[in-house]
């Protein structure tokens, strides 16, 4: 897909000079590993985009070096995950999992590390480098300076956005990330955002140049998320045929809200008891953030609730049983109060599985509202049992929404956001060098 970007694409290029492809490229991602499970730690959607957009590029010809902390003493410096895409592991602060918010005090050893394993190759050995998250983009900063090539950087998220629409209890991004985010956007050489909508959140609420801002949209592995039978899915995950299941997929923290799906649950079972013997909701995930310390915490809401009798809390699953999990599905509910994008709903829906989301973010785009699902204003569990009810109540309904879940998600493909990442590396490589500021 061609990125689209809010300025004209001309703007603040050399027309004239050929297209560049680059031969490598760095791609940083600081402070989670391609190589952890999605759904675990601070691991989601990011590492997945990661994964697959360096796969496709290393296909295309271009190689990956993708450089991450080391979490563990006995991690390999360096692990080939497949022809053409190389995961760099530098030690930076203590070994183990940090809080992301701490990492930032590790910036420059992660510095130092990333410019001693370039320095090992001949000089021009990376043609770009690509930042994922605001502190890998402040890493990828100063070295894209030192060896003098361009900074594309992916936010995926944005702190001021995310203090908009905080959960209740959760806590703020610190002031020392909206700085740290206000200079990487200054002076990155362009901004890649998810969504068009978040496309408008950087020049809005960062001051970003335009003309330094497209949108790509990430994709989803139509290989393996594909539809099929409910029923047999159903019977692979271990539940009976009749099972009415609401899925929630993600790291199971405030942000991502899966208390309101429980406490929709509850509410549905009280409009409507006959429910409870076929009703599952399955929480699919690992604890994330402010929740690792209070593990039991939906546990003890779904007992509070009166509904610990149907819902199971599961670990994260590879991508193939996910996908069981999403055909067997009769709904994918994605309540988060914040989303650059929504990859868990595009998921879902390449499955043949409706969405039921929050009108937040990039979730607009990833759910053709009343076409592939529904989106929800606020986070009442009212509003979402309602919904809920019906898709189960009405499967005609359903069904209609998840045949055109699969046409919709067939439009997000990873093979598309590569084409676009491509066009936008060839336009920064062939622009005029930008003024950068040295590191603060």
């Amino acid at each position: 897909m061609v990125p689209e970007s809010v300025c004209t694409p001309e703007a603040g290029f050399n027309a004239s000079a050929p297209p560049a492809v680059p031969a490598r490229i760095a791609s940083i991602s600081l402070h989670t590993s391609p190589l952890d499970q999605p759904g675990t730690g601070d691991a989601g959607g990011l590492n997945v985009y990661t994964v697959e957009v360096a796969k496709r590029l290393a296909a295309r010809g271009t190689a990956v070096d993708v450089f991450t902390r080391a979490t563990h003493r006995d991690q390999p410096p360096e692990v080939e995950m497949l022809p053409g895409v190389t995961v760099h592991h530098i030690p930076a602060g203590p070994f183990g999992s940090l809080d992301k918010h701490a990492l930032a005090h590790y910036l420059c050893p992660f510095i130092f590390g990333v410019l001693q394993t370039e320095a090992s190759n001949e000089s021009g050995h990376y043609d770009l480098v690509h930042g994922h998250y605001w502190l890998s983009g402040r890493a990828g900063l100063a070295a894209a300076q030192r060896w003098g090539v361009p900074l594309v950087q992916s936010m995926h998220t944005l702190a001021r956005v995310k203090n908009q629409s905080l959960a209740q209890g959760d806590t703020p991004e610190p002031e020392t990330r909206v700085r740290g985010e206000d200079h990487l956007i200054r002076y990155a050489d362009h901004l890649v955002a998810n969504t068009a909508v978040e496309a408008h959140q950087l020049v809005e609420h960062y001051n970003a140049d335009p003309c330094r801002v497209s949108t790509v949209f990430p994709g989803v592995d139509l290989d393996v998320f594909t539809p099929g039978p409910r029923r047999d899915a159903l019977r692979r995950i271990g539940l009976s045929e009749d099972t009415e299941l609401l899925l929630f997929v993600g790291r199971v923290q405030r942000l991502k809200a899966p208390d309101v799906l429980l406490r929709s649950a509850a509410a549905l079972l009280e409009y409507d008891p006959s429910l409870r013997d076929r009703l599952v909701v399955a929480v699919v995930g690992g604890l994330s953030g402010e929740d690792t310390a209070q593990p039991q915490r939906l546990s003890e809401l779904a007992r509070s609730l009166g509904i610990a009798d149907v819902v199971r809390m599961e670990p994260p699953r590879s991508r193939r049983e996910l996908a069981d999990y999403y055909r067997a599905a009769t709904a994918t509910v994605v309540p988060s109060y914040s989303e650059s994008f929504g990859l868990v709903a595009v998921e879902s829906e390449a499955c043949g599985t409706p969405v039921v989301a929050a009108r937040v973010g990039g979730l607009p785009t990833a759910v053709h509202d009343g076409v592939s699902g529904v989106l929800i204003d606020g986070h009442d569990p009212r509003d979402y049992a309602r919904v809920l009810h019906r898709m189960i109540t009405e499967p005609a309904w359903r069904d209609t929404l998840g045949a055109a879940a699969v046409d919709h998600a067939a439009g997000l493909s990873w093979e598309a956001t590569v084409e676009g990442l491509l066009s936008i590396y060839r336009g920064t490589l062939i622009r005029a060098p930008l003024p950068l500021a040295a590191c603060q």
